[in-house]
């Protein structure tokens, strides 16, 4: 492994990163919502904080609007989207915050669709997960299906969340 990302995670710690969630939905409703619950539950495990939950519908000017809500948080660090991102025309998730991205991180995108693969095939291909930061805030964007979440969770974002909370700017 990279010494250099070794001693980054060394410096960033492992302390508690607080976190927003937004569940971009047609049809969930908050008591259907089971990605909120499995990121509640994983998050308080893991032992970082929930400040705040969305459930929106796949419209632009909703998922603007909460991205720009919840990035002027100041205690959150990162935002994590889940759903729309796929191409039907109802998907616009990806659209809006391909746009609004300051910087991103194609990785991401890449390896969760790698790591798909194995389970959904050439399928895997249909994903636009991407992530990058939007005023000093981490945002992730993943599909809504359930397993999708868990896969870009698990594997992406848990293992790597304080070295990244850490590389982006602290906020004044």
């Amino acid at each position: 492994m990279d010494k250099g990302a070794d001693e980054h995670r060394q410096k960033a710690g492992h302390g508690a990163v607080t976190l927003a969630i937004v569940t971009v939905s047609d049809t969930r409703t908050p008591e259907t919502d089971v990605n909120r619950r499995y990121l509640e539950a994983k998050l308080a495990e893991a032992g970082h904080i929930v400040a705040a939950y969305r459930l929106i519908k796949d419209e632009p000017a909703q998922v603007e609007a909460v991205l720009d809500e919840l990035t002027a948080l100041p205690e959150v660090r990162l935002v994590i989207f889940n759903g729309g991102t796929g191409i039907a025309p109802r998907d616009t998730t990806f659209d809006v915050l391909s746009r609004k991205l300051e910087k991103t991180l194609p990785g991401f995108g890449e390896l969760f669709r790698m790591l798909s693969y194995p389970e959904v095939g050439a399928a895997a291909m249909l994903s636009r997960a991407t992530a990058g930061v939007y005023h000093q805030t981490l945002v992730f964007s993943t599909p809504g299906s359930p397993n999708a979440v868990q896969v870009a969770f698990e594997k992406l974002i848990l293992p790597e969340i304080n070295h990244l909370a850490w590389e982006v700017v602290r906020k004044g």
